[in-house]
């Protein structure tokens, strides 16, 4: 789980990989990268974890933070599913971090947010998201052209599913 003491390392490594990472991240102002603005963008995230919308957590190795994980969007009654969505420091990948996480916010979603579904979304050319997402069971069901906008340009992206919780009945759902 992300705690408020979290943001400064985030900053951190934000910044450090600003412009690694600007094919795949939305242009943010100036203040995002900042120790002061992670701590606004955490509150926020641990808000709408008290309110049931989404989980929050931090990615960890030897100690330290290396990236963020979190399931958002979280919608209950009929749908029961959330949106999980993840990055990893450009100097942790490649070691195993992001598929631990990944397979950890899934334990997550089953376990604790009692979710029958998950949905990720990856840009066309995210070879290695993608293949994370295989791994964990995830299935393509769609390619949306020029979906989000990141470094100058409309991005094609492909929707994963992963179903959860299969033959449970939804909390709050209908079950007629």
């Amino acid at each position: 789980m992300i705690d408020p003491s979290d943001g400064p390392a985030l900053a951190e490594l934000l910044l450090r990989d600003r412009q690694e990472y600007a094919r795949w991240l939305p242009a943010r102002p100036e203040e995002f990268y900042a120790p002061g603005g992670q701590a606004t963008v955490v509150a926020s995230l641990l808000e709408s974890y008290r309110k049931g919308l989404a989980w929050p957590g931090v990615v960890v190795s030897a100690g330290a933070v290396i990236g963020q994980i979190t399931i958002s969007s979280i919608l209950r009654g009929p749908f029961q599913k959330g949106f999980l969505g993840y990055w990893i420091s450009s100097r942790h990948q490649g070691l195993g971090h992001t598929s631990r996480a990944v397979g950890l916010a899934l334990r997550i979603a089953e376990d604790e947010l009692n979710l029958h579904r998950l949905e990720a979304h990856t840009q066309l050319e995210n070879l290695a998201s993608q293949a994370i997402l295989r791994k964990h069971g995830f299935r393509s069901w769609g390619i949306a052209h020029e979906h989000f906008y990141a470094d100058g340009a409309w991005r094609d992206e492909v929707f994963w599913e992963r179903r959860l919780n299969d033959g449970r009945t939804a909390q709050g759902a209908s079950t007629q």
